[in-house]
C-alpha cells in the first residue's frame, strides 16, 4: 500500500452514510488528508506557459549550441536570466505531426491526436498526484480561452479560469456566507453527484457501444468533480493564507485583455502568490489556442496571432509576429524575475525551487510545422538543473541552421532532424525532478539530461 497515494483515506461522508446521520462523527486521523503533515524542507513547483501558433522562427532560432550561444532577437528579454534558463531546440511530439490543429492538447501529454484517440494525462497532473497531499489545491489552471493545458488520467480536459479577480477569490477569499454555508453547498453537490452516478449506471446496461464510450468520458468528468468537491470540503477548516495589502491590490483586480501586458503580469503575480503561500505547487497558463489567440493593441498589433502566423511571406506580418513573440517572452521574463525576488520557505529565491517551461506545440504556424519546437526551461537549480547553455537536439543530425534561406530552415520546423528527440523526454525529466517515480511518460524514450 502506498502511503503517499492515501489509498487508506476514509471518506467521512461515506462513513456518515454508513453509520447513519443521527450522530456527529469526529474528524479521525484516517479522515484527514496529508495537508497537516510537516512541509518538506524544500517544496518544489512547476509552471507551464503555452504560446499558440509557434513563432517567427527566423528571428527566434538560436544557432550556436552550448554555453557560448547568442540570444536571438525574440529571446533577448531573457538574457538577464542566462544562468537560470536553458533554450531548447529540436524536440517534437510525434503524435502532432499530422494533426496540427490540436497541438495544444498534447503539449503536456505526449499523446496522439487521431480522431478516435483519447488524450492521456498531462505532466502537470502527474506532478499534482505527488504534490496535492501538501496543498489546498492540486493545481491551478489559467487560460485566455475555455480549455486548459491540463488533462486527467481519463483524458478529460480540466476547466480553466480567466478573470484575475475570480482567480484571486478562489484561492484566497473566504466563501460567501461563511464556512458552514460552503460546507453545506459542497455536501449538497456531493449528494447530487452520487445520485447522478447511480442513475447513469442504471442506464448504462441499455446503451450501445458508442454511447458507452461517450458515457465513460462523462463519468470521468463526474468523478473528477467529486474528487475536487471532497478535497474542498476537507480543507474548509484550514485557515486561508494571509495576503498583504500590496499583493492584494496587485492581484485582486480585473484587467481587459486589450491591456495584455498588465493582464499577463497580473496572472504571473497570481501564480507567484499561489506558490509563495503554498496553496498549490503546479500551475498552467495558456495564452490562447491555435485558432483564437488574441491581438495586442497596446503594441500596435490588431491582428490575431493566428492571422499573423499565416503571414504568407508578408514582411509586415512577419515583423508583427516577431514583436508578438518578443512581447510574450518579455512577460515570461517578468515571471522569472518575480520568482527570483520572492523568497521560498528556506529564505532562498523561489526560482531555484520552481521549474518554469515556456513554449509552443507548433514551430512554424504558416505551414503548421510541428518539429523543432520553441521551448525555454528556466529555474529549478535547487532541484539539480544546470542552466546557461543552448540545449540543441538538432546538432549532429542536420547540416546547420540556414536562417538566410527560409525555405530550408522552415523544412526543419516540419521534419524532425533527430527522430528520437521527443518532447516527452523533457517532460519525463521534469516529472522526476518533482518526485514522480516513473520510468516513462507519454512517448518518451530517455529522460533529457540537464
Amino acid at each position: 500500500m502506498s502511503f503517499l497515494s492515501q489509498s487508506w483515506l476514509l471518506d467521512r461522508r461515506h462513513a456518515l452514510r454508513a453509520m447513519g446521520t443521527c450522530i456527529s462523527l469526529p474528524m479521525l486521523e484516517c479522515m484527514v488528508p496529508l495537508r497537516a503533515a510537516e512541509p518538506s524542507a524544500m517544496p518544489c513547483r512547476s509552471a507551464f506557459v503555452y504560446l499558440a501558433n509557434g513563432v517567427h522562427s527566423l528571428n527566434y532560432q538560436i544557432t550556436e549550441a552550448g554555453r557560448d550561444f547568442k540570444f536571438s532577437r525574440s529571446l533577448q528579454p531573457l538574457e538577464k536570466h542566462r544562468n537560470a534558463m536553458t533554450p531548447i531546440s529540436g524536440l517534437y511530439h510525434p503524435g502532432a505531426l499530422s494533426h496540427h490543429h490540436n497541438c495544444i492538447s498534447i503539449w503536456l501529454t505526449g499523446g496522439k491526436l487521431g480522431p478516435s484517440d483519447r488524450n492521456t494525462i498531462s505532466v502537470d497532473q502527474k506532478m499534482a498526484e505527488v504534490t496535492a497531499q501538501h496543498t489546498r489545491y492540486p493545481s491551478l489552471e489559467i487560460a485566455l480561452t475555455q480549455g486548459s493545458l491540463a488533462w486527467t488520467a481519463d483524458g478529460v480536459q480540466l476547466p480553466a479560469q480567466r478573470r484575475c479577480s475570480e482567480i484571486f477569490a478562489s484561492l484566497f477569499e473566504e466563501p460567501k456566507g461563511g464556512t458552514a454555508a460552503q460546507r453545506k453547498a459542497l455536501r449538497r453537490k456531493a449528494r447530487v453527484l452520487d445520485d447522478n452516478l447511480a442513475e447513469v449506471r442504471r442506464l448504462e446496461a441499455k446503451m450501445g457501444t458508442a454511447d458507452r464510450g461517450r458515457l465513460e468520458q462523462y463519468l470521468s468528468s463526474v468523478r473528477e468533480a467529486e474528487i475536487r468537491t471532497r478535497r474542498a470540503d476537507a480543507w474548509l477548516d484550514t485557515p486561508l493564507p494571509t495576503i498583504s495589502e500590496a499583493d492584494r491590490r496587485r492581484t485582486n483586480r480585473d484587467i481587459p485583455q486589450t491591456q495584455a501586458g498588465d493582464y499577463f503580469r497580473t496572472v504571473y503575480d497570481l501564480m507567484v502568490l499561489a506558490f509563495q503561500t503554498d496553496v498549490t505547487r503546479v500551475a498552467t497558463f495558456s495564452l490562447g489556442g491555435e485558432g483564437d489567440a488574441f491581438a495586442i493593441p497596446e503594441i500596435g498589433i490588431t491582428e490575431s496571432r493566428h492571422q499573423l502566423s499565416h503571414h504568407g511571406g508578408d514582411a509586415g506580418y512577419m515583423e508583427k509576429l516577431t514583436k508578438y513573440d518578443t512581447f510574450a517572452i518579455e512577460q515570461f521574463s517578468y515571471f522569472l524575475s518575480r520568482l527570483n525576488e520572492t523568497e521560498d520557505l528556506n529564505g532562498r529565491p523561489m526560482l531555484g525551487s520552481t521549474m518554469a517551461l515556456f513554449g509552443s506545440g507548433m514551430s512554424y504556424g504558416h505551414s503548421h510545422g510541428n518539429a523543432n519546437l520553441p521551448l525555454v526551461l528556466a529555474g529549478g537549480t535547487d532541484l539539480g538543473l544546470k542552466h546557461g547553455t543552448h540545449l540543441d537536439f538538432n546538432q549532429g543530425h542536420f547540416p546547420g541552421y540556414q536562417l538566410e534561406n527560409p525555405g530550408e530552415h522552415y523544412a526543419l520546423c516540419s521534419r524532425p532532424a533527430n527522430s528520437e528527440a521527443h518532447m516527452s523526454n523533457l517532460l519525463l525529466m521534469m516529472a522526476r525532478r518533482m518526485g514522480v517515480e516513473i520510468d516513462q511518460f507519454g512517448d518518451s524514450i530517455k529522460a533529457v539530461e540537464l
